[in-house]
């Protein structure tokens, strides 16, 4: 597997519009605008993607270990199939978009902004998204055993797959349609008076 460092992204690795099977090693994209680039397979260990500006870009069964998205904005831009091990996502905000099929366990996504995001079978085992917005998402099928999203806005987002018998869902804001989902998902009967 090839090895990218800052040096090698700055001399020109950074023009290229398509990286496959490619490990970045120590990457720092700090205040950069990442617009239409696509990572296939890709491996970012201890990467730094603070306050960057990313549209449209693509990020295909990559892995990233120990990487920081402080800051970071992420519009429109698919991360299907990736993981995510050790990552900080500190103010983070990501709209719109595919994130389907990814291992996100015991994130801590309480600063973190995601709206219209599709998250289709995510792992999101243990994320921590207390006081966190997560507004509009597709969470269908996902694995949320064990997920803290208390204080959390969830209005809009796809309820389908929420157990609240292993979810921490206190103060949660949610609309009356998501309370009747949640309802039955507890085996209640709703019936008019």
């Amino acid at each position: 597997m090839k090895t990218v460092t800052t040096r090698d992204w700055d001399a020109g690795a950074g023009k290229e519009r398509r990286h496959e099977g490619v490990q970045f090693s120590a990457l720092d994209l700090c205040e950069t605008d990442l617009e239409g680039v696509e990572f296939d397979g890709c491996v970012f260990r201890d990467g730094r993607f603070n306050c960057s500006q990313q549209i449209d870009v693509a990020y295909l069964n990559c892995r990233f270990v120990n990487c920081n998205f402080f800051d970071a904005t992420l519009t429109n831009c698919k991360a299907v199939g990736s993981t995510f091990e050790g990552c900080t996502f500190d103010l983070t905000t990501v709209d719109g978009g595919d994130w389907s099929f990814i291992g996100l366990q015991r994130a801590d996504l309480g600063t973190a902004t995601f709206t219209g995001v599709r998250m289709r079978e995510a792992d999101l085992t243990g994320v921590r998204a207390r006081n966190g917005t997560m507004r509009g998402l597709d969470l269908s099928a996902a694995q949320l055993t064990g997920a803290d999203f208390s204080g959390c806005d969830l209005r809009g987002t796809d309820l389908h797959a929420f157990d609240p018998r292993t979810l921490e869902l206190r103060d949660t804001v949610i609309t009356a349609d998501q309370a009747v989902v949640l309802a039955m998902s507890l085996g209640l009967q709703i019936r008019d008076a």
